[in-house]
Order: C-alpha cells, then structure tokens, then sequence
C-alpha cells in the first residue's frame, strides 16, 4: 500500500528528538511522499531545509491564519518573494497553509480575509494550488473562492462541513483532506457525510503532530498513522484499503504535478 501524507508539520519541534526515524518507520509502511506545510515567515527556510535534506519530502509555504499575530504587514510580499525564487523547483509544491479560521475569536476575521485574498492571488500568478485551513468558516471560503476560480484548485485540509459544502468545494475543482478527525466514532455526521464522496474528491493527510486518530488516542500524530488511518477511512467507502490509498495518491499527484505509479 503506497501513500501520500498531504498535510504534515514535521518540521515542528514535537519531531526534534525523532525525526529520522519518524521518516524512516513511515517508509516502511509505505507512505512514499509527504507534504511539509510552511505556516509563517519564521519556519519556511527550516521547513525548506529539512525538505532537501530528505527524499519524498515536498514543502508548501503561507501565513496561517492561526498566527495572525506573528504576521507582518511585509510578510505577503515576503511569501510572494520566497515562491518566486523557488519557482520551477521539483520539491515546491503548493501555497499554503492558510485560509481562514472563524473558530477563535480573538482572530480579526477582516484582516483574515485580506490575508487569504492577498495569498489566493499570489497561487494565481505563480500558479500553484493552495492547501486550505478552513474552520468554521465554509461559506465565506466558498464565496471567496467562487471570485478567484483558480485554475489548480486544491485541497480543503481537514475537510468537516456538510455533503452540500463539499459538493461547493468538488464543483471548484477542490480535493478534500481527510485524516484522523473521521476516524473517531463519535464523528457520526463526518463519518456519513465521507461515505458519501467520490473517492476521486479526496486525498489522505495526518496533519502530524496534531489530529491523532482513533486508534493512536491522546499521542503526537505521525505520518507513521497514515496507513491506520487509511485503514479505517476504507471502510466508510466500503471499499479495500489498497483502492482507497490508491486513489488518493492519484489525486494528491494529479493536484502536484507528480508522476503516478
């Protein structure tokens, strides 16, 4: 079973102590390729760093908009900056993470979308899909991506909305994140509405050191739990790990411009 973890935080310190040998088990159980996401201007070149220093290891770079409060009024044309000079190289992959989170707060959500506008334009000009955090916030997110219409499209990351706002999404040209949310049983209304997507809508991600699954209860995630998680997400679509995994790769390397085994 080969796997792709599309949505990673392996450059955060709850890896410091381990991550070759994080990198090295997840290679084992097959998860071939992961996507290291850049969340502000501090961690892009540790993020980049540690991308070249390792095989199947790709990275994408944005201002999340849970660090509102680290972000500069220089930082988009900073980010817009870093993309250009790494334009063309094979281990760049995407625009993100970013989006909008109406979830805390304490977060000014006008100042949320300017940025999430801001960098929708940056992955027009430069043309890469983007890597979506939405919470709480699917409607104006959909509203906003109806105006831009981006030409990649993407992924929605840890995709939680209803049927109808996955369908919003699917009709833009956007893959949704699936992972460990979707694994717990208490996730009933997110388990029948999973059950319910065309399995060329999704991709598979850990969202590692958060999101633990089910079966790894109340530890750091790890791209090392992508295959439980796949595992369990296979028998919502009832259908076999291998196709699942299968399709999802298929997805994630369509959506990056990857070869496909």
């Amino acid at each position: 079973m080969q796997l792709i973890d599309t949505h990673t935080h392996l450059d955060f310190p709850d890896f410091d102590a381990d991550r070759q040998a994080v990198l090295a088990r997840a290679r084992e159980l097959g998860v071939e390729k992961l996507v290291v996401l850049g969340v502000e201007h501090g961690n892009w070149q540790r993020v980049w760093d540690q991308v070249l220093a390792h095989d199947g290891l790709y990275a994408a770079f944005g201002l999340h908009p849970v660090y509102l409060a680290e972000h500069q009024a220089q930082d988009v044309e900073r980010l817009e900056q870093w993309l250009l000079s790494l334009q063309g190289h094979g281990k760049l992959c995407a625009v993100g993470e970013f989006g909008l989170d109406y979830y805390l707060p304490e977060l000014d959500r006008q100042r949320q979308q300017m940025l999430f506008e801001a960098q929708l334009a940056i992955a027009e000009r430069i043309d890469l899909p983007v890597l979506l955090h939405v919470r709480r916030a699917h409607a104006q997110v959909i509203a906003t991506l109806k105006r831009y219409k981006l030409r990649r499209a993407g992924v929605i990351h840890a995709f939680a909305g209803s049927y109808e706002e996955a369908r919003e999404y699917m009709k833009l040209g956007f893959k949704l994140g699936l992972g460990g949310a979707a694994t717990w049983p208490q996730a009933r209304r997110l388990r029948q509405v999973i059950a319910r997507l065309p399995l060329e809508a999704v991709v598979l991600e850990t969202d590692s050191p958060d999101m633990a699954p089910a079966m790894h209860p109340h530890v750091r995630n790890s791209p090392v739990h992508l295959p439980d998680i796949c595992r369990e997400l296979a028998t919502l679509f009832e259908i076999a790990p291998e196709e699942l995994a299968s399709a999802s790769s298929r997805n994630a390397s369509q959506l990056f411009g990857w070869h496909c085994d």
